[in-house]
């Protein structure tokens, strides 16, 4: 995912956290035993580490912080672990996002005095806000607990697909409320919160509103929640100052007379005296409106038994994670299942029970035979968890495919998703990724959508001459940077795109369409200058940008999050071509070594958020970095893509808080590390060919969608052994540049037998 305020997006991060109390971890088994959710909130990675099931609509979790939007870069996921205190617990957030918003209904159980102000984090007391401690801290898929300290309330949250679920063991002797707080966001700014509803209705339902002028412009996000134990009392207000105009008084003068409440800042307390057992509290939420997340409620929120709720989270959470059973030490299945989990998470469904969800034309629709999903960065998640996805279920990746097309159909430009959330689009980030997400599915053998009207939505994306001035480019052949930023970057990313919309064509007999994208397709060779050997941006009179620095990167420049060293490589479409045009195997093999090499002052990139995680000019932390490692391969040097590799997975993850190099980017970065630790690598999605690495798991058993399995297993794999020695597919010697999705989809062993010193073969023969 990304930032953009202007011109361009984010992606950066680090986390992970102590695991799990052995009490608790030995209350759960399988896979999901094996994940800690707080790996990300830590320095960075920005995931949340709060409940929610797979790939559910709600994700309750703790806010530690909800900063003007300025400053708020390290709060993308609501959560640092290095902060004091808790908020209070909302209930919509994004997993690794750059650029963020929700944190919807955020609630805060109180007992005793009720503060109707956060407070300041550094002044105990001033506010809302609590203490508390991480050894109070569990953290479960689809389980999140924690002990309040400074209301010695202990919170348990968990999760179904539209349903959040509270439990609150309060104080005895101490009154116990409940706070809801409509006017926070994450990123917040004043005038955020466009206006608010709030109703406490006749059998103790409270529902509401509120529409927000966020990432997404003009979003609404409605709920409705109800409590196991009666009020005693409740209190309404909208704390907005400086109105011009209020209109009339309604009945009653006090906050606690009124039974609905609305304005830019409204709260609600409500209070149930003193308890002599925990408060429950579900909430649903909706896209559309009060009366859905009501009937989302009745639907899949009946009865009063929490312990039942989080069970069946954890049982979803099982069953997802099952479908890769890895074999390693301890830090390796808390690596590779928490990162499996984090590629779990988006996109997230965005549709109600009834089946009605929110367009980007602000419409209402209804799907039909298909679940809605939205939160789509694809920018990032093309390249790896996408992929991911559609190898190991591609039963979702049909109904991703079906909701992007459904919003290109409804949008009201008629492009595919670019940045979206909840039906909505940001226009965050650069080229027309959604293309090949689905021309990746449907060569992976992806079936259960309407391919005719998905090459439609792709080629009206492709070919939207006011999006990023395409118009240009299908003119000259690039985006000229006198009418566009970040030219370079676009004129590469829509070449790519354009190559894998023509795999697709080309795949379904329609070779005109095939021809004319893969004629775009060479459009890279439009930016490369023999003079510099870098990818340049270009004036519309075909002379380059002056002037130049390959170092220099600034959001709004001639790259997009990155420079030009980190552009250089992205032809993932054509490798050898790139290797040609660098002069050679042996020039290429030299342009990586001083890629990764180069001493490298990160203070350079002080003021791009996203480019993190360095190791040269390298940046793992953002995501047109994360194909080049394996580009040694393709230049007959195998061996130091595997050092490269590494390199990488010793520097950029680990099993603690800040574990996660760069944002996760809705699974992006975790993908990474999931098909690397795996062996292979999906370089080009839309090839249908991955490029063999090396394995970071001494064992992994895959278990297919269509009832085979295929295994990958790694003899002599230990720290004395980092180089590839052999590697067979059953039985056979593999190409590494070529084992192919059918080749996985068939089952079988891939065997690496692993070596201490380098093995000098090449991996193709040189031409």
């Amino acid at each position: 995912m990304k930032r953009r305020l202007v011109l361009s997006c984010l992606s950066t991060a680090l986390a992970v956290m102590p695991s799990l109390s052995s009490g608790m971890a030995a209350t759960i088994s399988g896979p999901a035993a094996d994940v800690d959710p707080r790996i990300g909130t830590g320095g960075a990675g920005h995931t949340f580490p709060g409940a929610t099931v797979p790939f559910g609509m709600i994700q309750p979790s703790p806010d530690t912080a909800m900063p003007d939007f300025k400053h708020a870069y390290n709060w993308a996921g609501g959560y640092q672990y290095g902060d004091p205190t808790i908020m209070g617990f909302s209930h919509t957030h994004f997993t690794g996002a750059g650029h963020s918003d929700l944190g919807d209904v955020l609630m805060m159980p109180i007992s005793g005095d009720v503060r109707m102000e956060p407070g300041d984090p550094a002044k105990p007391g001033s506010g809302y806000r609590s203490r508390f401690s991480h050894d109070t801290e569990v953290e479960q898929p689809g389980y999140y607990a924690v002990t309040l300290a400074d209301y010695d309330v202990h919170a348990e949250l968990t999760a179904g697909r539209r349903v959040g679920w509270h439990r609150y063991a309060f104080p005895k002797g101490r009154p116990a409320h409940v706070l809801l707080d409509l006017r926070p966001s994450i990123y917040d700014y004043p005038g955020k919160v466009l206006w608010s509803r709030l109703r406490v209705r006749s059998d103790g339902t409270v529902s509401g509103c509120r529409t927000t002028r966020g990432w997404a412009p003009d979003r609404t996000m409605c709920f409705a929640m109800r409590f196991s134990q009666p009020m005693v009392s409740r209190a309404l207000y909208n704390r907005e100052t400086n109105v011009t105009y209020r209109g009339f008084r309604g009945p009653g003068y006090r906050p606690e007379d009124h039974d609905a409440q609305s304005g830019r800042a409204v709260e609600g307390v409500f209070d149930f005296g003193t308890l002599d057992r925990p408060l429950e509290v579900k909430v649903a939420i909706s896209p559309v409106s009060e009366t859905n997340a009501i009937s989302n409620l009745d639907q899949e929120g009946a009865g009063w038994d929490f312990d039942a709720r989080r069970a069946a989270a954890l049982a979803a959470w099982n069953k997802t994670l099952s479908v890769i059973d890895v074999s390693g030490t301890q830090d390796q299945r808390t690596q590779f299942y928490t990162a499996l989990y984090h590629t779990m998470l988006a996109p997230t469904l965005s549709m109600d029970a009834n089946g009605e969800y929110r367009g980007p034309d602000q419409e209402i629709h209804r799907a039909n035979g298909f679940d809605f999903y939205s939160t789509w960065s694809t920018w990032d998640v093309y390249r790896a968890q996408q992929p991911l996805m559609a190898l190991l279920r591609p039963d979702l990746s049909a109904q991703f495919v079906r909701s992007l097309v459904a919003a290109q159909q409804a949008s009201p430009v008629g492009v595919l998703p670019i940045w979206s959330y909840q039906g909505l689009e940001t226009w965050c980030m650069t080229g027309y990724h959604a293309v090949p997400i689905i021309a990746n599915a449907y060569l992976a053998g992806v079936r259960g959508f309407d391919a005719e009207a998905a090459l439609k939505a792709m080629v009206a994306s492709a070919t939207y001459g006011p999006y990023g001035d395409l118009a240009d480019y299908m003119k000259l052949g690039y985006v000229p940077i006198d009418k566009e930023a970040e030219a370079a970057s676009k004129t590469l990313e829509y070449a790519y795109d354009d190559w894998s919309l023509a795999q697709m064509a080309r795949a379904m007999g329609k070779t005109e369409i095939a021809a004319e994208f893969e004629k775009r397709a060479r459009n890279w060779r439009n930016v490369w200058d023999p003079k510099t050997g870098f990818m340049r941006a270009r004036l519309s009179n075909g002379e380059f940008h002056e002037p130049f620095d390959p170092a220099a990167a600034a959001y709004g420049s001639d790259y997009t999050e990155g420079n030009a060293w980190q552009y250089l490589w992205s032809v993932p479409q054509d490798v050898p071509g790139l290797i040609a045009t660098l002069g050679g195997n042996a020039k290429f093999v030299t342009r990586l070594d001083e890629l990764f090499d180069t001493k490298v002052d990160p203070a350079i990139f002080k003021d791009v958020e996203d480019i993190s995680g360095l190791i040269g000019w390298y940046a793992h932390g953002n995501e047109p970095s994360h194909h080049i490692a394996y580009l040694y391969d393709y230049a007959g040097a195998p061996w130091k893509t595997q050092q490269r590799l590494q390199q990488i997975m010793d520097s950029q993850y680990s099993a603690r808080p800040d574990g996660l190099a760069g944002n996760d980017d809705l699974g992006q970065t975790s993908a990474w590390y999931l098909f690397t630790a795996l062996g292979f690598y999906p370089v080009a999605p839309a090839s249908n060919v991955y490029v063999i690495g090396r394995p970071f798991v001494p064992k992994a058993v895959l278990h297919l969608p269509n009832g085979r399995t295929f295994t990958m297993v790694a003899d002599n794999m230990d720290t004395a052994h980092p180089y590839v020695g052999h590697v067979t597919l059953n039985g056979r010697p593999v190409d590494l540049l070529n084992l192919r999705q059918q080749d996985i989809l068939k089952g079988g062993t891939l065997h690496f037998t692993m070596q201490a010193e380098p093995g000098h073969e090449p991996a193709v023969p040189e031409k």
